[in-house]
């Protein structure tokens, strides 16, 4: 997208003229970010949660290198280095805890935000690529929290390690050797924690890597909006900065606040009491269960409890994979030519049955495996199947969408005479959310 408003960088000093013409650096910063990028007007709150999420990313590598720097990868060491962190180290509990709660929070704002892009069919050409990039990140996420749960080394790490890296055993012939590679060895010890710890330092680099092919990827089309209507003129754009930079601020802002809260008042709120007892492979946990935003997905693997032709731990290990594999097929599930739920009145009612399924895994997924919650669970699992595989699909081609409005600024001014104004604003008019 590209208007007469979007202008170009102009160095302001001999020394920014000189810096631009060697390396161009504060040129590409300004057309990616500044007043050089054009962003549909009617972005709402929603639309915070990207940035809310490489902010995540960011403290999370922050934290992580200082807290590296006093921890020990050793089976004997591991759990006495992270009490050592938060008795000894200056600031290391907060450190810690900012780390702990941190992986929460940004599963938390890239929950949203992927829920975001189903309801607004951010998932739906041009940008494809952009949802498939954005799943890729998720699934490193998930590799990655794995790995640095298991790093503080107690009783829920310990047992957790042991539980996971077991669901590859589930697959004949290659199943076995591959859990072995993993671990090092035959249970969870030395080997493990030195891969998992290296893996786990690794990694986040690697998905800043995607985030900026994300962030590339996002900016050849540019973004999409709550309307789900193309940019066609210059009056349906704002730049950036300053507008987007200001509204995202105050996001940043009240997120932040709910960071701390957690951080200074409920640090052990999202974590597991067995966690703060060193790991005893001798001694088995009343109750083994991943961290919270893994749940929905146990929960999945545990409704297959018979054997059918293959045994239930490769059907539930094998569901649980492809519940993320098949979001990578969602651009072609969903044919609707309408990209916005807000005009999609029978998909609106399936997508908030989806939130609530996902909830009811979650809750499943958290709660012992009794007869109850194993059964609610295989509900809950059937119906999210369902939903992607025949409901979605039905929906979209017996679906009548409500009118689409016929540009964004028609949108959000609701047809009322545009006055012409600087960067396409109208004079009496701010920029709102087009719900």
């Amino acid at each position: 997208m590209s208007f007469g408003w979007a202008r170009e960088y102009e160095p302001k000093s001999d020394l920014s003229r000189w810096f631009d013409q060697r390396l161009p650096l504060p040129r590409l910063v300004y057309g990616a970010l500044g007043g050089g990028y054009p962003v549909p007007r009617n972005l709402n709150y929603f639309w915070n949660f990207g940035v809310l999420a490489g902010l995540m990313l960011a403290t999370q590598i922050v934290t992580g290198i200082v807290l590296a720097m006093h921890y020990f990868a050793t089976a004997d060491g591991a759990f006495n280095s992270v009490e050592h962190i938060m008795r000894d180290v200056n600031a290391g509990w907060m450190l810690r805890y900012a780390h702990a709660n941190g992986a929460s929070m940004f599963f938390v704002v890239v929950y949203v935000h992927i829920f975001r892009g189903l309801y607004f069919g951010s998932y739906k050409a041009p940008r494809e690529l952009i949802w498939m990039l954005g799943l890729v990140i998720y699934l490193l996420m998930m590799a990655t929290a794995f790995m640095g749960y298991v790093l503080p080394w107690g009783q829920m790490s310990y047992w957790g390690a042991q539980v996971i890296t077991g669901f590859f055993s589930a697959f004949p012939i290659v199943g076995e050797p591959l859990r072995i590679f993993l671990l090092g060895g035959y249970a969870p010890d030395q080997s493990a924690l030195n891969r998992f710890f290296s893996l786990h330092y690794l990694l986040p680099f690697v998905i800043a890597g995607v985030v900026i092919l994300h962030i590339w990827s996002l900016h050849i089309p540019g973004s999409g909006n709550p309307t789900g209507v193309d940019v066609k003129t210059e009056q349906d754009t704002l730049p950036f900065h300053p507008f987007y930079t200001a509204k995202d601020g105050f996001g940043v802002g009240v997120f932040l606040i709910l960071y701390a809260i957690f951080i200074f008042f409920l640090p052990d709120y999202l974590g597991h009491a067995d966690n703060y007892i060193p790991a005893n492979p001798l001694s088995t946990p009343a109750h083994i269960v991943p961290e919270w935003y893994f749940w929905p997905f146990y929960a999945i693997l545990r409704a297959f409890t018979t054997d059918f032709i293959l045994p239930a731990k490769l059907w539930g290990v094998v569901a649980m994979f492809s519940s993320i594999l098949l979001l990578f097929f969602l651009p072609w599930l969903d044919t609707s030519p309408v990209r916005s739920g807000n005009y999609r009145p029978l998909f609106k009612r399936f997508f908030w049955l989806l939130v609530a399924d996902v909830i009811l895994l979650g809750w499943c997924g958290g709660a012992p495996a009794t007869p109850l919650y194993v059964m609610l669970g295989q509900v809950a699992a059937a119906y999210y199947f369902l939903h992607f595989l025949v409901i979605l699909p039905l929906v979209s081609k017996f679906e009548r969408p409500l009118p689409l409005p016929s540009s964004i600024s028609a949108s959000v001014l609701h047809g009322e005479e545009q006055e012409s104004a600087p960067y396409g604003l109208a004079t009496t008019h701010a920029p709102v959310a087009a719900e």
